[in-house]
């Protein structure tokens, strides 16, 4: 089992620490402040530390020497840098990753890498969180949009509207709604429980989908299973934090943008920083500024600030005042089950959009991604098969012949730049890219082991 070593108990440290516990990881904690670790302390099962994250002393007591991880999500990039540094040159820790927000550190590979600093990851939570957000700004009817081999397949969630052409009719239809684009519709959850996707299933409205294609088919497949909607041309944002500037000057070319932002001084930079953005002064929760700037004009509305409750409040304002659908920032991560699909449409906890980063560097095996969906619950993983018939478990056999466990689902293989959605008959060949969905994490040690190489492999 991996030792993992967290220095850093903020949203993001303590998010991660919580997720790895829960899938049986030996994790310990350190923080400078008691305070953030006593909660985490009493209701998980983990090592916690007090003390600074650059001291060796604190690192040795932490079991710095046994760690096969470190990850250094401290506030302080400073912190980070020297804390991945410590654990290369004094302790040979294998896999060293920080948390940088200075973009000006990340044009500098050789300052991070094996001769600098000794970081073998770089996470930017506020770069993953906008990516994320954008990728949902411009695939509006999707809750979730996750990339594969570097976005040649891709899967999202969707949820089954009134209109969509397949709802009220069994999986098997698929094939006349699409019938020249291969897909695989790998999971179903209805009142958020999971239902197994077979032919006989039939989609009801609310069902929120989980379905995989190629990236040139993916529209198409949306457009069966919710319908299509109208591109989002007008968009409002709360918010002129990390993200919220992230946001608005990635999407200002595309689309009309308004930002508000209630610190005047911020709002100016941003004016400043933004010229094709108006940026307004007040604040999101203000009823007279929203209707003012005609809010109900709004194809989205992102609550996008450091407060969860200015987030709820004035996404649920901005809904109840025309905005066609509205996607909140949640930082606690138990409010986001119970938002979801509510007048807010898209909840989103930026601990787990950020997740996944660090997964794949988790996990045993050659894996290329690990995207963490349902609020963590489930996953889908893109690992590469090595070996052959005689060494592994996987390469050289048809997709029949795996006898895969329930809940454990083989939905694609990436070769070259083809996308194959598998089926029983389809043979997985040594380097394919295989798209995997587990829908209950506890099995992912499963997955592990199925696609591990006999010693003689090597």
């Amino acid at each position: 089992m991996a030792n993992i070593l967290i220095l850093g108990a903020g949203r993001v440290g303590s998010s991660v620490a919580e997720q790895l516990v829960h899938e049986r990881y030996n994790v310990t904690l350190v923080d400078d402040n008691p305070a953030n670790l006593k909660p985490l302390q009493d209701k998980l099962d983990l090592r916690t530390v007090v003390g600074h994250a650059t001291s060796p002393v604190t690192l040795e007591a932490a079991g710095v020497r046994d760690a096969d991880l470190l990850l250094a999500v401290t506030p302080s990039d400073e912190l980070n840098l020297v804390a991945c540094k410590i654990a290369q040159q004094l302790y040979n820790v294998p896999t060293r990753l920080a948390r940088i927000r200075n973009q000006d550190l990340l044009t500098h590979d050789s300052l991070l890498g094996e001769g600098g600093f000794g970081v073998d990851h770089v996470i930017t939570p506020a770069q993953i969180v906008t990516d994320y957000l954008a990728a949902l700004v411009r695939t509006p009817e999707a809750l979730q949009v996750l990339d594969f081999a570097d976005g040649k397949a891709q899967l999202v969630v969707v949820r089954v509207d009134p209109g969509a052409p397949m709802a009220g009719k069994a999986l098997a239809r698929l094939d006349e709604v699409l019938p020249d684009k291969d897909r695989r519709i790998v999971g179903i959850y209805r009142r958020n429980r999971y239902i197994y996707p077979d032919g006989e299933t039939v989609l009801e409205v609310g069902d929120e989908v989980f379905a995989l294609a190629a990236r040139q088919h993916i529209r198409a497949v949306i457009g069966a299973l919710h319908g299509e909607e109208k591109r989002a041309r007008r968009i409002t944002i709360a918010g002129g934090g990390n993200v919220g500037y992230r946001l608005a000057a990635e999407l200002a070319g595309e689309v009309q943008v308004k930002l508000i932002e209630n610190n005047r001084a911020r709002a100016t930079w941003l004016a400043e920083a933004l010229p094709d953005v108006l940026v307004l002064a007040g604040e999101a929760t203000d009823e007279a500024l929203l209707e003012a700037e005609q809010i109900e004009r709004a194809d989205l509305y992102l609550a996008l600030t450091s407060d969860d409750e200015d987030n709820i409040m004035s996404g649920l304002l901005a809904k109840q005042m025309g905005a066609k659908k509205v996607i909140s920032i949640i930082n606690r991560s138990r409010y986001v089950g119970l938002l979801q699909g509510s007048r807010i449409d898209v909840a989103i906890s930026p601990a787990q959009a950020t997740i996944g980063s660090l997964l794949a560097f988790v996990r045993q095996g050659d894996i290329v991604a690990a995207h963490s969906l349902r609020r963590g619950t489930a996953e889908a993983l893109e690992i590469v098969a090595h070996g052959s018939r005689t060494t592994s478990r996987i390469v050289g056999r048809r997709v029949a012949e795996l006898h895969l466990p329930a809940g454990i689902y083989f939905a694609a293989v990436v070769r070259g730049d083809e996308v194959l959605i598998l089926h029983h008959d389809t043979v997985i060949e040594a380097e394919d890219h295989v798209i995997v969905f587990v829908d209950n994490k506890r099995r992912i040690r499963e997955v592990e082991q199925m696609f591990a190489v006999k010693l003689g492999f090597f």
